[in-house]
């Protein structure tokens, strides 16, 4: 049975942020990462490196390990408080963009590229007056971007900083949380090694998010209802776009639907990038990349549709998943629709695809009908959206646009937490998008240095 200072569950960006502000400020502390998932070397899908089906590794190495599924992704660092999670309930908007400030120099450090996206002003407001006059609303943001190829030297560079200073063990995974008297002292592992320590920081990731959700209804604590975001995947001739990506990199435009006055947003735009599938939680669900040394002709976002469902259903992942399972029944994976072919009530065929002007970046998406995969609700919304879109970008409505099937985002239970993130047992802390504190790199980051500030402060004066 061994004893540390403090156990991070999860060695994701809010498990490697809360680990490195506590060894850099506190040299002597003893600190322990559980990482169910391998080293950043280790991490590589086999499908990346063979031509096959995905075979349903026991860990997925695209979203486990270290860098946990940011290390795979196009490597955005949002730097707006309004954008990449709900910290603003826990702390005042100037102290999160300081945070936010904090954490994007460390990135810079380790190697993020200095340019950053959004800050002509000029330009930013022309966007904006375009964006409200065709009932869409644009949110400002100023963007860093990693690219998926840079994504893995950084967070070397953060694993080497790390080094003999934090122990690391991989390959292990988290299975109860110790308390004892209202407060953690541990963590249970699955081959039933006892870890004790003064403080917990649950930083599961995405992946470890049902877990998470086990062991807190086990321990009774307070949740808070979660949306579910259903949409897809738009991917357009990268010109089409380029005029607000030069500016913004990733626009953030919000439309209310007029028939069902639903929020439909963009997410994750990918300039000159490609569609991919993430493999989760036993579905297919699809995503973008894009990155700093190659590009492709065309542009991907996604189109979602966020509902928060009321009494008496409490299952929107459950919800979520099942709209993804038809998807992947239906299309044997991922499903991928000519917009033209959706509007005009037929399924696309190979054949039609091939003869498009929009020739598809994720090669083995199967053409289908989408229509009977998303709800009549979602798929109404994402059709006004696309119309409102082309009212700024013409070219995004056109018949040829690709529709890819479907993309869902399973935000994690989000807990009841105190300001620093504390969770109602004493010293068990939650940071990160697997605690449903982020969504982002950068908020995720921010999280964890606020748990590891807290606890500083609490050794602080339990050693005077």
């Amino acid at each position: 049975m061994k004893r540390y200072d403090v156990v991070i569950v999860g060695a994701g960006p809010a498990g490697i942020f809360s680990a490195m502000e506590l060894v850099e400020t506190n040299r002597g502390l003893k600190v322990l990462m559980i990482e169910k998932g391998k080293d950043i070397d280790k991490r590589q899908c086999p499908m990346s490196v063979r031509d096959i089906s995905c075979n349903k590794c026991p860990e997925c190495d695209l979203l486990s390990g270290w860098g946990g599924a940011g290390a795979f992704s196009d490597g955005k660092l949002n730097l707006s408080p309004e954008i990449g999670g709900f910290l603003s309930r826990y702390v005042d908007t100037d102290t999160l963009q300081s945070l936010i400030d904090y954490v994007d120099s460390v990135y810079l450090r380790m190697g993020a590229p200095p340019e950053i996206y959004g800050t002509d002003a000029g330009t930013i407001g022309e966007i904006e007056r375009l964006a409200s006059r065709n009932e869409l609303i644009l949110i400002p943001s100023k963007i860093r971007h990693i690219g998926t190829d840079l994504c893995k030297g950084l967070l070397k560079k953060m694993r080497e900083t790390l080094d003999r200073r934090v122990e690391i063990a991989f390959d292990a995974t988290a299975e109860k949380i110790l308390v004892e008297g209202g407060k953690a002292v541990g963590i249970l592992l699955d081959d039933g090694e006892k870890v004790l320590s003064d403080f917990v920081i649950l930083a599961p990731g995405r992946e470890g998010s049902r877990w998470l959700e086990q062991e807190v209804k086990a321990l009774g604590l307070t949740l808070l209802q979660n949306p579910v975001d259903i949409g897809v995947r738009v991917e357009v001739p990268a010109p089409v776009f380029e005029h607000l990506t030069l500016a913004t990199y990733e626009p953030k435009l919000i439309y209310y639907s007029k028939r069902f006055d639903d929020k439909v947003r963009t997410f994750c735009v990918n300039p000159y990038g490609e569609v991919v599938k993430e493999y989760l939680k036993g579905i297919w669900t699809v995503n973008g990349h894009s990155y700093a040394r190659r590009k492709t002709k065309n542009t991907n976002f996604a189109l979602l549709v966020s509902t928060v469902f009321t009494e008496p259903f409490h299952e929107p992942i459950s919800y979520g998943s099942y709209v993804a399972r038809l998807a992947n029944f239906l299309g044997q994976g991922v499903i991928v629709q000519r917009l033209g072919d959706l509007l005009s009530g037929r399924r696309s065929t190979g054949e039609r695809i091939s003869r498009g002007i929009v020739q598809p970046t994720l090669k083995d998406a199967t053409p289908g009908d989408l229509s009977f995969v998303i709800p009549y609700r979602h798929l109404s919304n994402i059709i006004e959206m696309l119309e409102a879109l082309d009212r700024i970008a013409p070219g995004i409505n056109s018949r040829h646009t690709l529709l890819y099937g479907v993309e869902v985002k399973f935000y994690s239970l989000q807990l009841k937490l105190g300001d620093t993130l504390e969770t109602e047992v004493a010293n068990l802390f939650a940071a990160g998008d697997g605690a449903g504190v982020s969504r982002g790199l950068v908020h995720a980051s921010v999280s964890g240095v606020i748990a590891a500030r807290e606890i500083l402060k609490r050794l602080q004066k339990t050693a005077r």
